[in-house]
């Protein structure tokens, strides 16, 4: 036999028949995992084990209950914060959850509504939830100071305050981006933990401030949660005493940023006056006596100056604009949960944990709006809104526990999503039963 001839028998042994022998054996593992998965669970659909496409799997085990959700939706509306907890819950006891650090933000969701169909209401202003343990506290800081109680306050006019309410979607609310854009939109106020897994979220109109908000998404996630948290990273918008005080007195750490002072251009900084914690007075830059004059009902220690020393002061035109020539420095009784908030974020670890937000909190909103259409809703009302964030965020740790727990199994046995997935399928059905 000629050499050629036993060269071309050579190559063809050594390359073509091994990629052959390649080809029939996935084809035939492929028909083996899809007699066996059709065995088990009763399917006839041909789903693509071997790509790894999750999506599809996913879609394609859900189908078929897909209209028994919707008709289930109006008989039981905690069907998706049902699903949402059972999700995490299932993440949590595979060891996925670490929630030693909790990153808390809100994110707009654009309404169906028009922002130039609108109507001026007269609303009645809320009473803070913390008031009755604010003004226990006011009074006891009053007579340290040697001031009587604040009396109740009888046959008092509520407070009125106008809002811009939509006529198309009247539980939306009015959301100023910037100063010349606006847009009526809900606000998702969500925590996540260390691995970007959502542990709780509370819906609200757009005009709802952050910090108003926080306090409902806390105790969410304090009665859920089984793990010991160390900090809470949060944004400006969440610094305030309440916050502050509520996050210390639980023994977690706020990471919060530096908040920059809200003063008139032009004049003295609130910082400029020192506190002198001894004597319970300020010192202002001309090192004159700001003394303590009262406790007002919103919990503020008033600090005035005397107001012959102001008329003669050189820096009179960048201290106050007060007629009386008087300077009023305001602090609350609670301020030094926020100087103590400050104080912290100078450590290393602290800072550590707030710089995460940008690959955490501001993720998931990120996938949440790119890939999730959450940027806005066509739905309309604020019972809506919740059912369709919780069902956003329940595919989204429902895709991060299955792409973990593929990662974390052999080649042996990576049908293990898929039969997690089969069986939350049955916990659904068991809910639509209910």
């Amino acid at each position: 036999m000629k050499i050629r001839t036993r060269l071309a028998i050579a190559f063809v042994t050594i390359t073509v028949v091994p990629i052959v022998l390649i080809f029939v054996a996935a084809f035939g593992l492929v028909n083996y995992q899809e007699h066996l998965f059709q065995k088990t669970y009763g399917l006839s659909e041909q789903i693509d084990l071997l790509s790894g496409n999750q999506t599809q799997v996913f879609n394609r085990l859900t189908q078929g209950i897909q209209e028994e959700i919707r008709e289930a939706v109006g008989k039981n509306t905690d069907l998706f914060e049902s699903i949402f907890k059972e999700i995490l819950a299932r993440a949590t006891k595979c060891g996925f959850v670490d929630s030693s650090n909790i990153y808390i933000d809100s994110t707009h969701i654009k309404a169906s509504a028009n922002k130039k169909k609108y109507t001026k209401v007269e609303v009645d202003i809320q009473a803070k939830h913390y008031q009755e343990k604010l003004e226990k506290e006011i009074n006891e800081d009053r007579l340290k100071h040697g001031k009587s109680p604040l009396c109740e306050v009888k046959n008092e006019e509520v407070k009125k305050k106008e809002k811009i309410e939509s006529n198309t979607d009247k539980d939306s609310g009015m959301f100023f981006k910037n100063e010349k854009e606006k847009c009526f939109a809900y606000l998702a106020h969500t925590a996540c933990d260390n691995n970007n897994f959502i542990l709780d979220f509370h819906i609200t109109s757009g005009n709802i401030h952050d910090s108003v908000a926080f306090s409902d998404l806390y105790q969410k996630i304090k009665n859920n949660s089984k793990q010991h948290t160390t900090a809470i990273a949060i944004d400006a918008g969440y610094i305030t005493p309440y916050i502050c005080k509520t996050i210390l007195d639980d023994g977690i750490i706020p990471a919060i940023p530096y908040k920059r002072p809200m003063t008139k251009k032009g004049f003295f900084k609130k910082y400029e006056y020192v506190y002198d914690e001894y004597y319970d007075c300020y010192i202002c830059p001309n090192n004159k006596i700001l003394k303590y004059s009262t406790t007002n009902r919103d919990g503020y220690r008033e600090y005035k100056s005397n107001p012959s020393d102001c008329k003669s002061c050189e820096h009179l035109n960048i201290c106050t604009n007060s007629k009386n020539k008087q300077k009023l420095v305001t602090r609350h009784i609670w301020q030094n949960y926020l100087e103590e908030a400050d104080h912290l974020r100078h450590k290393p670890y602290v800072k550590k944990v707030y710089s995460k937000r940008k690959e955490t909190i501001e993720r998931v909103f990120a996938d949440a709006k790119e890939k999730h259409g959450m940027r806005y809703t066509k739905l309309r009302g604020l019972s809506k809104i919740e059912m369709e964030v919780s069902l956003i965020f329940s595919c989204m740790n429902l895709k991060k526990l299955a792409n973990w727990m593929w990662k974390d199994t052999s080649s042996n046995l990576r049908l293990t999503p898929i039969f997690s997935i089969l069986s939350l399928k049955i916990f659904i059905k068991k809910k639509i039963a209910i």
